[in-house]
């Protein structure tokens, strides 16, 4: 009797908490308040605490056979791969059976993503044209936050078309793939050959297992954590294990698929897990000083503009003219007003632009501030906009 009241109890506390993680919008609530509280806490009597705790380095293993990172590499190097490891799940699912299977279907969010990739980088170049230093920041606002900007659309639930939903998870997956093509070719560091070597027959008896049709993530797992290491001291980005090993998981369309298994067992880690704690470790910054002359200075200038206006634009008119020149359709039910709206939402860089950033001024950490300023700034404006303008469309 004893044990049924509590579970009823338990059951009746719990509820509430499972109806919220069920909200399409929960990921992107989530990571705002971690944002919310990682921007108090470094503006607060704890900063000094938040700061020294990111800086301070945690050793797994031994000290000869071990490996020793900061508190920040450990969220940006190794919990940011199981997040590509995800992200490239869902591209791999898309580009198999999904919405970008189907060719037609598949161009209007590529050429959305294509503009939306090109003209903020763009802009940050045009305002960063005089200084070398600050020019390496170009790819930052060329990112989007999947799980932020969808969180935003689904606030309006049903008043949206499906068809918008669709085609900005698409263009945010094809944008995540031209973020992992930047980091790879553009981000990464000096090339050791023999861990190069190393990745490449990791990579080849991941194939190997995938050709046995091998549907057990164990062995996968075993072989990814050393191409994890091997990837960290190749001098690639080390998230770009993730990407590989997923590319290698196999996929069927039946429902044992093991690749849909771990799509749907590692998401709900991922959305409430990983992305929260990388929003609260980065979005950190101090505000002390700061001012609106702040955001006038390249970097944060570049990136606002590009996040807020190149992404608008730069989506809305490659989109534009393909629909009108008939390479692709527009989205059912869709109004131009609510397609634009879209478009602006896609300048929710967030925890991607900070990722990029993070990798894009590495040994220049005098202007990580500037990157965080600009980042928020930018996607707070883009959402801002962004939802003023699919309520005004809904309403039409």
């Amino acid at each position: 009797m004893l044990y049924k009241y509590k579970n009823k109890m338990i059951q009746h506390i719990t509820k509430p908490f499972k109806y919220f993680f069920k909200l399409e919008s929960a990921s992107g609530l989530v990571l705002l308040f971690a944002a919310a509280i990682a921007l108090y806490i470094s503006n607060s009597s704890f900063s000094e605490y938040y700061f020294d705790t990111l800086k301070s380095y945690i050793l797994i293993g031994t000290k000869d056979f071990g490996l020793k990172l900061s508190v920040l590499h450990w969220i940006n190097d190794v919990l940011m791969a199981i997040f590509f490891f995800l992200v490239s799940l869902e591209i791999k699912r898309e580009f198999v059976q999904g919405e970008l299977s189907n060719p037609k279907q598949a161009l209007l969010p590529i050429i959305g993503a294509v503009g939306g990739m090109l003209v903020p980088a763009l802009v940050y170049i045009f305002i960063n044209f005089n200084d070398s230093a600050t020019l390496k920041g170009w790819a930052i606002p060329s990112a989007t936050d999947i799980a932020f900007s969808l969180g935003v659309l689904s606030l309006l639930g049903k008043r949206v078309p499906l068809s918008l939903k669709v085609f900005l998870t698409a263009l945010a997956i094809i944008d995540d793939l031209g973020a992992i093509v930047i980091i790879a070719f553009f981000y990464s560091g000096n090339i050791e050959i023999t861990f190069l070597l190393l990745m490449l027959v990791s990579i080849f008896i991941l194939l190997f297992l995938n050709k046995l049709k091998i549907n057990n993530f164990l062995p996968y797992l075993i072989v990814g954590i050393f191409l994890w290491s091997f990837t960290h001291e190749s001098g690639v980005h080390a998230t770009i294990s993730g990407v590989l090993l997923a590319l290698t998981i196999p996929h069927n369309k039946k429902k044992d698929s093991l690749l849909l298994k771990l799509e749907h067992s590692i998401s709900p880690y991922v959305a409430f897990g990983i992305m929260p704690v990388f929003a609260f470790a980065n979005a950190g910054v101090s505000l002390e000083g700061i001012n609106f002359s702040t955001l006038l200075n390249p970097v944060p200038l570049g990136i606002v503009c590009g996040l807020f206006f190149g992404k608008q634009i730069g989506v809305f008119i490659f989109s534009y003219f393909a629909i009108k020149f008939k390479f692709a359709e527009m989205p059912n039910n869709s109004t131009w007003l609510s397609f634009y709206a879209v478009g602006v939402l896609t300048g929710i860089g967030f925890t991607m632009s900070l990722f990029v950033g993070n990798l894009a001024f590495v040994n220049a950490n005098e202007y990580l501030d500037g990157v965080k300023i600009g980042v928020l700034v930018g996607s707070f404006l883009s959402t801002i906009f962004g939802y003023t303008l699919l309520l005004l469309s809904s309403k039409k």
